[in-house]
């Protein structure tokens, strides 16, 4: 079952093309740091299609 959105940091440029395309403001980026705020996640995988780095995935939610 594919629950979750998955962030991978080691991949990941914070450029903030995530935040921007996520209609639920579910992302939040700091500095050196992405956080998917799960509460708000609908898993409609626009920052998955967007991000140019492909440091975003879903994920079965006992992976994580």
């Amino acid at each position: 079952m594919i629950d979750k959105i998955k962030h991978l940091q080691n991949k990941c440029d914070f450029c903030g093309t995530c935040v921007a395309v996520c209609p639920h403001d579910a992302i939040e980026l700091a500095e050196a740091s992405l956080q998917i705020l799960f509460n708000r996640c609908t898993l409609c995988a626009n920052c998955i299609h967007v991000c140019p780095t492909r440091a975003l995935e879903m994920t079965d939610e006992n992976s994580l």
